[in-house]
């Protein structure tokens, strides 16, 4: 039985259409995918509720914004939005305070620390470091990933100085969606610039590329995967950007299918790097279709699956694991099982 047939089975990608060709070529991979594990990450900064694995209850990796709800860029296809389910953590003592109450009374494993950028798309973390060092050596068993924004070398250094252990940035392949989505006057080559500083640290460095971002159509994507790929990062995530974000009818939802090719096209690029499908991307029919593109198209892992998911990784022979944590860093205690048994 093919796959196509095998996923016609699952109840809840039912009423779900699926590429033939694409399914077929996702099949042809299956060497490099079969028995290839694949992680389902449930982060606790947001609330989860699905019929195939479960959510935490526990804050043990919470998301603090140094803005609040702020953000200097504003852009186009989030407007700050994103920052909004954030613990605000304006000043460096509100942080560590924050911190410390989880660690006493919530067992927390590690934080994601973001914010909102300036008009040059910069975050100004530098006040920061003094306080992560400190929670870092007194707390070693922290995970503490960063949004960097973009970034110089000596920057990247002071980041990596303070202990963060994982830096994320977004990765855009287009100078027009730089200059109409995010209204930033800087070049494609700032952001190769600032990848390239930071792989110059022993940070774990996890770039993203937002699918979609130029309102909804994939113009810069593939060259965003040529940049990534000519460095030496950790992992790549790959998010697709959420018209309900958004001003309204400004931007529409990326084709699934299309979506689903540039799976593809990352695992090929990347056969030796995790690749990772993030926590932002569009719900529904959506959700289900392109989770479980991602499972055939082997990636290593996902945030917030769709039901559907997990099936589909039974079904094409892949094992898994949960794991309470941004899908970026893993921390905290995983829970495991085999493709061939119930979730």
């Amino acid at each position: 039985m093919n796959w196509l047939d095998r996923i016609a089975g699952i109840e809840a990608l039912e009423d779900v259409p699926f590429d033939p060709a694409l399914v077929s070529a996702c099949e042809g991979g299956a060497h490099a995918v079969a028995g290839r594990p694949i992680r389902f990450s449930t982060p606790t900064f947001k609330e989860y509720t699905g019929g195939e694995i479960e959510g935490c209850g526990k804050n043990s990796f919470p998301a603090f914004s140094i803005t609040a709800g702020a953000c200097g860029l504003n852009c186009d296809h989030c407007q700050a939005k994103i920052l909004e389910p954030m613990i605000p953590a304006t000043t460096p003592e509100m942080l560590e305070q924050k911190v410390r109450d989880l660690v006493l009374l919530q067992d927390l494993q590690g934080f994601l620390l973001s914010g909102g950028s300036n008009k040059r798309n910069e975050v100004p973390y530098e006040r920061y470091y003094p306080t992560v060092e400190k929670l870092k050596r007194e707390f070693p068993h922290l995970k503490i990933a960063m949004h960097t924004a973009l970034l110089d070398e000596r920057r990247a250094r002071l980041m990596e100085s303070a202990g963060v252990d994982t830096a994320m940035m977004d990765v855009i392949g287009s100078d027009e969606t730089i200059r109409d989505v995010y209204k930033l006057d800087r070049p494609v080559a700032d952001f190769e610039a600032t990848l390239a500083a930071l792989c110059t640290t022993k940070m774990e460095i996890v770039p993203h590329i937002v699918i979609g971002l130029h309102y909804g159509r994939i113009l810069g994507e593939y060259n965003a995967l040529d940049i990534v790929s000519r460095h030496g990062v950790t992992a790549l995530v790959l998010v697709i950007v959420m018209p309900f974000y958004a001003k309204a009818g400004t931007f529409m939802t990326p084709d699934a299918h299309a979506v689903g090719r540039l799976f593809l096209d990352a695992r090929r690029r990347l056969p030796d790097k995790q690749v990772l499908l993030g926590c932002a991307r569009p719900a529904g029919l959506h959700k289900r279709a392109v989770d479980a593109y991602a499972v055939m198209a082997g990636l290593d892992g996902i945030a917030f699956p769709a039901d559907g998911a997990v099936a589909v990784a039974r079904e094409v022979g892949r094992p898994v694991d949960q794991a309470h944590a941004c899908c970026s860093i893993k921390v905290g205690g995983s829970i495991s099982f085999k493709a061939g048994c119930a979730a």
